[in-house]
């Protein structure tokens, strides 16, 4: 049964919805506890485990399709990631704030991944072939208006708010109340205007048994394939830089000078991460594309690998001199978010190519799981990185650093200028494992976008 309204009616707001709570379980949650005062160690390692969801969700995803119907699993997901997030709001006056927040982030993590599977099963059971390509821009456009939102503008709102308030836990209460009523708001409203698709129902014939079988075959399929060992070293190992930089940039942005930080407000945070950080990051993406459909990915992994790992490099200048201007500030993040974009294109051509063949949908899962978890893991440990240069002696990395930019003398705390040279020293790892699946890769592998999609 076709649906009588327009895409344009429930796809925009379906795939915000989509959005939002993943940079709220993944973005907000560093700055939050960072200004409420949580160590960098304890904040990395907690917040890390929130990446878990979206790391096991494969595992998962097939049994949805056993019970109800894909609408009704997103307006549930909805209901329930606003009541977590209205959880949050709630519990930040509590004396055990530490505990039922992350209670409440873990239930909105789990219905975020959840609602993922389900929002994406019911765009493609809605629109036909046609239709899907039409307005895939559409649906990619709305996820990043997430992206601007939850990293930008929630976050300049939690630093307005803090300012006018001066009460860190009132502004962060208010900015994930407004959150929860949003919620409340798109799910009634998609409780309208989501369509009610004939085939959008429980397969007739699958159980949990045979959907287990099934599961499993797909999974001793997908470690049978050839170059296995360098394919998940690249898929783990690749971003490395990126993954460390993650839980330690907000706090590195926001720190005082005297503490080896920029010294930003949360504003200005919220400014360069969600307009100039997230701009730049979709310009290095579009550009990645438009070089890997003309030359191939063989030819421009290298490019990318140093594009996604030595601009990391501006991050051991901006701790070593600590620039006040903001404009310069910007600019460099701006750079170091180009080449993110631009390499990280050509880690997801590499998994589109490794998925390749039989059961190619449900390989590519395994695989974005494998990426998730490679962020996961070393983000856990990044705060307790930092600690350990921050607790030493500073003067042997200041020597270093006084090697690396002549004329900077900082004689305070190595912390942060310690923990982004060790990132310097992870992108060794990156460029290891482009060199083994490089070599793997015939010689007219993957050349245009075209090759890598079935």
């Amino acid at each position: 049964m076709k649906h009588p309204r327009s895409p344009w009616s429930w796809i925009p707001t379906l795939y915000i919805a989509e959005g939002l709570p993943y940079f709220a379980v993944n973005t907000l949650t560093v700055l939050m506890y960072t200004n409420l005062g949580m160590s960098k160690g304890q904040m990395a390692f907690l917040t890390g485990w929130l990446y878990l969801p979206w790391v096991i969700k494969p595992f998962w995803s097939p049994f949805i399709d056993l019970f109800k119907t894909k609408r009704l699993w997103v307006l549930a997901m909805q209901i329930v990631i606003g009541i977590a997030m209205g959880g949050v709001a709630l519990s930040l006056f509590s004396s055990v704030w530490i505990a039922i927040s992350l209670v409440a982030f873990w239930v909105m993590a789990f219905a975020s991944a959840t609602h993922d599977i389900a929002a994406d099963g019911l765009y493609i059971l809605a629109l036909d072939q046609r239709e899907q390509a039409a307005y895939v821009g559409v649906r990619s456009t709305f996820y990043r208006v997430a992206s601007v939102v939850g990293q930008g503008g929630l976050v300049m709102l939690a630093g307005w708010l803090e300012t006018r308030y001066n009460d860190i836990p009132k502004a962060w209460t208010l900015t994930f109340g407004l959150l929860s009523i949003f919620f409340g708001l798109v799910a009634l409203y998609h409780t309208y205007s989501l369509p009610k698709v004939a085939s959008d129902h429980p397969i007739p014939g699958v159980s949990t048994k045979t959907i287990a079988a099934d599961f499993l075959d797909t999974f001793v399929t997908f470690f049978k394939k050839p170059y296995i060992i360098s394919a998940l070293a690249f898929m783990l190992l690749y971003r490395l830089p990126e993954a460390l930089c993650l839980k330690l940039v907000q706090p590195f942005l926001k720190d005082p000078h005297s503490l080896g930080g920029l010294g930003l407000s949360t504003t200005q945070i919220g400014l360069v991460n969600g307009t100039v950080g997230v701009l730049a990051l979709l310009a290095g993406g579009i550009v990645g594309g438009v070089v890997i459909a003309r030359g191939g990915l063989r030819k421009w992994i290298w490019p990318m690998a140093a594009a996604l790992t030595l601009p990391c490099v501006v991050y051991c200048y901006m701790a070593a001199a600590l620039p006040d201007n903001f404009i310069l500030i910007s600019t460099l993040i701006g750079i170091e978010q180009f080449g993110y974009g631009f390499g990280f294109t050509a880690f997801m051509m590499f998994l589109m190519y490794f998925s390749k063949g039989e059961s190619s949908t449900s390989h590519y899962a395994f695989c974005t799981a494998f990426m998730a978890l490679g962020m996961m893991l070393p983000g856990m440990w990044a705060g307790w990185l930092y600690e350990k240069f921050d607790n030493m002696d500073s003067g042997s990395v200041w020597d270093i650093v006084g090697c690396l930019f002549p004329g900077i003398d900082n004689p305070g705390s190595a912390g942060y200028i310690g923990f982004f040279l060790c990132v310097m020293l992870s992108t060794l790892a990156t460029f290891a494992v482009t060199w083994l699946v490089r070599r793997n890769m015939p010689d007219k592998s993957i050349t245009t976008a075209v090759d890598n999609v079935e």
